[in-house]
C-alpha cells in the first residue's frame, strides 16, 4: 500500500498485502476464473499433440504466484527433485518478449493445467507461457496498453502489482489507477509488494530499513516500474491494468477487511494509516 508522499521521510508502516491473504482466498477465486485448459502435449517434445484420454490429474497455479513458487509447485506435482523445474526452465524457449530478458516472471499464466505420468516440466512451462501470450495478445490488452502509453510487458508488470496490492477484486481498478497516476506525476510507486518480491517474502510489515533496500525492485527509492513483473497476474488484475478506474487517487490503505480507502490527499492518507495502525494494535494476528 502507498503510505508516504515522495518527499516524506518513511516511517515504520504496517499494512496487509493481498499476497499475505492469497492462500485463504485463491481457491474461491479460481473456481470462477481459472478454467481447465484443453489438454496439449506437455512433454519436452515439439511434436504435434497426441490424442489423450482425460488427464490423470491437474495442477492449479493460483493468481499472483511468483515464478519460484510455480517451479516448486511443478516439482511437487510431477514428483521431481526440488530444483528440477528451475533447471528445465533454462533449457526451454518460452518465446518471451525481448523486454523480459529471459525472465518468465509474469508469463506463467495462472490456471488449472492437466498433467499425467508423461508430463515433463519443460513442456508444462511452455504450455503456461503459450497460454499467457494468448491472453496478453488479445485485442483489448494491446489496445489498452497503447491507450495507456505503456508496452504490453509494462501492462503485465502493472497487473502483477495490482494482483499483490488489491485487497479485493473490486479494488483492482483503483489500485491500477494509483499506479498510473504516480507514474504520470513522476512519483515513486512506494509499493510494499515490490520490496517483498526483492526480499523473497510475503509480510504485513514494512520497516524503514526495508525502504532503504538497495534493489531495482525498491519502488520507494527508484521511480518507475520494477524491471519485471513481481508475480503472475490473473484475468481480473490484467483487466484492471488495461482499463483502470477513472479517479485522481495517489494513495491507498486497507484499514480493515473490505475497507480500502483511496485518496489524493496526503493528510487524509495519514489519518487513514493512523486508523489502520490503531486497529492493528488492538487486533490479534495469526
Amino acid at each position: 500500500m502507498v503510505n508516504e508522499s515522495p518527499d516524506a521521510r518513511p516511517r515504520r508502516r504496517l499494512r496487509p498485502t493481498r499476497r499475505g491473504k492469497i492462500v485463504l482466498v485463491v481457491g474461491a477465486l479460481l473456481v470462477v476464473t481459472a478454467a481447465v485448459l484443453i489438454p496439449l502435449s506437455l512433454t519436452g517434445s515439439d511434436e504435434p499433440p497426441k490424442k489423450q484420454e482425460t488427464p490423470q490429474s491437474t495442477l492449479m497455479i493460483p493468481e499472483g504466484r511468483r515464478v519460484s513458487q510455480v517451479y516448486e509447485a511443478v516439482d511437487k506435482a510431477l514428483d521431481l527433485k526440488p530444483g528440477s523445474t528451475l533447471k528445465a526452465a533454462s533449457t526451454v524457449d518460452l518465446k518471451l518478449p525481448a523486454q523480459a530478458e529471459g525472465n518468465p516472471e509474469g508469463y506463467l499464466f495462472p490456471a488449472t493445467y492437466p498433467i499425467d505420468d508423461t508430463t515433463e516440466p519443460a513442456g508444462l512451462l511452455r504450455y503456461m507461457a503459450d497460454t499467457a501470450r494468448k491472453h496478453f495478445a488479445a485485442d483489448h490488452v494491446t489496445a489498452g496498453a497503447q491507450r495507456n502509453n505503456v508496452s504490453v510487458y509494462d501492462t503485465v508488470t502493472i497487473a502483477s502489482i495490482v494482483q499483490a496490492e488489491a485487497d479485493t477484486p473490486a479494488d483492482m481498478g483503483k489500485v491500477a489507477r494509483v499506479v498510473y497516476n504516480r507514474l504520470l506525476k513522476d512519483m515513486p510507486l512506494q509499493m510494499d509488494s515490490t520490496i517483498n518480491y526483492a526480499l523473497k517474502r510475503s509480510t504485513l510489515d514494512t520497516s524503514t530499513a526495508d525502504t532503504q533496500l538497495d534493489s531495482p525492485y525498491n519502488s520507494y527509492r527508484i521511480k518507475g516500474l520494477p524491471p519485471t513483473p513481481i508475480g503472475n497476474p490473473g484475468e481480473d488484475a490484467l483487466r484492471a491494468a488495461v482499463r483502470p478506474t477513472p479517479g485522481p487517487w495517489l494513495y491507498f490503505v486497507t484499514v480493515g477487511p473490505g475497507d480500502t480507502r483511496f485518496t489524493d490527499s496526503y493528510d487524509e492518507q495519514q489519518k487513514n494509516v493512523e486508523e489502520f495502525n490503531r486497529g492493528r494494535g488492538s487486533a490479534t494476528t495469526g
